[in-house]
């Protein structure tokens, strides 16, 4: 049975190792807890805004809440899918895919994260070609583009790997110090070059007004 009032929950990016799924609140408090139990390495901060310092339940909490706030504050013109990351059944991580006027630009955002015990498994790049299928077979857009600090070499590694082209950088306030953030971009020609037959798209066509697509 679908979703027909908010059919995102419907759809379903596949491929051989992992599924990409809208997440309901059941799974949300799931991935709350797979956050809870690490994603990086105490001296480090991959992420711009430092959620991962706070401690349990007020972390699961408020990556509940922010959430929670991305599902409301959904608009064509605005929006973040958050897929988990399903691996054996269980989420394991997050995979964002978002954008703003879509409709206009054709250009998408990625950001992720992926709980540390799966780490170092090929699981990062898999989820990030997975949601750039969505993002380009799916949803027609001609540009993705993608940010990690330069001590983040691993997502730089994901990115390379992908196709995505060095585009400048900026610098940025981490945790009340400068820090390089690397950016990245991948033009519709060159993720072709390297298309996948093996992801498939499932449960998109109910909403793709959704996106603006």
């Amino acid at each position: 049975m679908g979703h027909p009032v908010w059919p995102l929950f419907d759809i379903v990016v596949r491929t051989p190792r992992l599924e990409l799924r809208y997440p309901d609140d059941a799974m949300l408090a799931e991935l709350a807890a797979v956050a809870a139990e690490g994603i990086h390495d105490p001296d480090r901060m991959p992420f711009l805004q430092p959620w991962t310092r706070a401690s349990s339940p007020d972390l699961e909490r408020e990556a509940l809440k922010f959430w929670w706030g991305q599902r409301a504050g959904w608009s064509p013109d605005r929006w973040n899918f958050t897929a988990a990351v399903v691996v054996g059944g269980r989420p394991v991580g997050v995979q964002d895919l978002g954008a703003r006027a879509f409709a206009v630009t054709k250009a998408v955002g990625t950001g992720s994260w992926l709980g540390r015990r799966h780490q170092g498994q090929g699981i990062g790049t898999e989820m990030r070609a997975a949601v750039l299928h969505l993002a380009f077979a799916g949803l027609g857009a001609d540009l993705a583009t993608s940010g990690s600090f330069e001590d983040n070499a691993a997502s730089r590694a994901v990115s390379r790997r992908l196709g995505y082209e060095e585009n400048g950088y900026t610098i940025r306030d981490r945790e009340g110090r400068p820090a390089r953030e690397i950016r990245f971009a991948l033009t519709r020609s060159r993720w072709e070059a390297t298309r996948r037959d093996d992801i498939v798209v499932e449960g998109l066509d109910a909403c793709r007004e959704w996106f603006g697509a």
